[in-house]
Parts: C-alpha cells; sequence; structure tokens
C-alpha cells in the first residue's frame, strides 16, 4: 500500500496542481494569521475549487472559535478539519459533531509522556497527527521544520489512522516510514524553497520519496 502524502500550506494555484499531479492525498489549509503560510479564506475557497475530485481538502485551525469555524466551513468546501492548537478531548468532541466532518487532532511529542496524548485523542478524533512538539518561545504551533524521536512512537499502532509529522523532507522521510511503519506522512516547511513558499520539485521528491519500497533484507 502506497504512504499517503499531505502537504499543507498551499496557497498558490500553481501548487495545488504540482501537488495533485505528483499523487498527494490531502492539501492543507492554514488558517492560523501568523504563519507565513497563512492562507485567507476567499483564498482557500478559490484554491479548494480548484484542488481535484479526489484529494481531500483540510482546514488547519488553531485553538478556532466557533465564530471562526462557521465562517471557514460556510465559505472553503472543506473535507476535514485540523485542530493543532491546544484543544481538549472535549472540544474536539465538539466540533467533529457541530460540523459533520472528520476531525484531524495534531499532537506535539517531545517525551514519552506526550505520546500518551495519542490513546486520549484516538478516542475522540477521526485521525492524528503526530508531530514534533514546539519549542515554548515559537509563535507556530508546527511547520517548525523540527523532528522528533521516532523511537517514541516506533511500530506502535493505534486504534485511529495517523499522520506522522515534524522535519520531515526528501531525505528523510523514506527512513522515517520504515523506523515508524506509519502509512501516512505530513510535511510543510520539507518543501518548501522559503518559508511558505512551495517548491513543485521538492514536493515531487518528497512523495517519490515517502512511497520507495524498502531495500530488502539481506
Amino acid at each position: 500500500m502506497d504512504t499517503k502524502v499531505k502537504i499543507c500550506g498551499l496557497t498558490t494555484p500553481e501548487t495545488i496542481k504540482a501537488a495533485a499531479e505528483a499523487g498527494v492525498t490531502y492539501v492543507g489549509f492554514n488558517f492560523f494569521d501568523k504563519s507565513p503560510r497563512y492562507a485567507a479564506p476567499e483564498l482557500a475557497r478559490a484554491l479548494a475549487l480548484d484542488t481535484p475530485v479526489g484529494v481531500a481538502k483540510v482546514g488547519l485551525v488553531v485553538n478556532a472559535d466557533d465564530a471562526l469555524l462557521d465562517h471557514l466551513t460556510d465559505t472553503v468546501p472543506l473535507d476535514m478539519i485540523q485542530l493543532h492548537g491546544k484543544e481538549t478531548p472535549e472540544r474536539v468532541a465538539e466540533v467533529r459533531a457541530r460540523y459533520g466532518l472528520p476531525v484531524i487532532k495534531a499532537i506535539g511529542i517531545a517525551t514519552a509522556e506526550d505520546a500518551k496524548q495519542i490513546d486520549i485523542y484516538g478516542q475522540v478524533a477521526d485521525q492524528l497527527l503526530v508531530d514534533a512538539k514546539a519549542p515554548k518561545d515559537s509563535v507556530l504551533p508546527g511547520g517548525n521544520g523540527l523532528a522528533f524521536d521516532w523511537q517514541l512512537i516506533n511500530r506502535k499502532f493505534w486504534p485511529k489512522p495517523w499522520m506522522l509529522a515534524g522535519g520531515l523532507t526528501p531525505e528523510n522521510v523514506g527512513l522515517a516510514v520504515q523506523m515508524t511503519g506509519a502509512r501516512q506522512v505530513d510535511t510543510a516547511s520539507g518543501v518548501e524553497s522559503a518559508p511558505g513558499v512551495k517548491d513543485p520539485d521538492l514536493m515531487r521528491a518528497f512523495i517519490t520519496a515517502a512511497r520507495q519500497k524498502p531495500a530488502p533484507k539481506l
């Protein structure tokens, strides 16, 4: 089974097209206004309408209230909502019930203790995104280009589908998939030529590397 790939923080029709042609499974629109990958709802709507059928459109929010989510879901034809802040399990369940869309909950990992949150949120989210925990002084909750110790989740399996994120690039994503058993991977900064600027060549290289079969053992 090919590894599914999500590319987050797309902001132009050209990169939407390039990602789709390369075989991406999910495209992500970042609605966190402090991010260099921020897409205003009106822009995201146009991009979503340009996204080919069969590619899932994910809206990333950080501690968003109902007013913002109402506006986003009314404006942008999203397929999924990604909660990337400090949302509680109760809030995840509320969002899922209110909007009738599958919810991805991001979990920041730095220690074995952090990894315990995966089981908790796995009870209320439709999917989990296992990411590197942001530094305390970071403005961004994700997209910092940081990896975490993959041994913390090495070959562990949870009842919900999950994506591996955090510092993944064309150079390391193949190893990450082999080490963790991830069937889905997510990248943002790892396929950029500058903050917020996606590089079509890097996107193609990332998707190819993520789906590269491991070498047979001798």
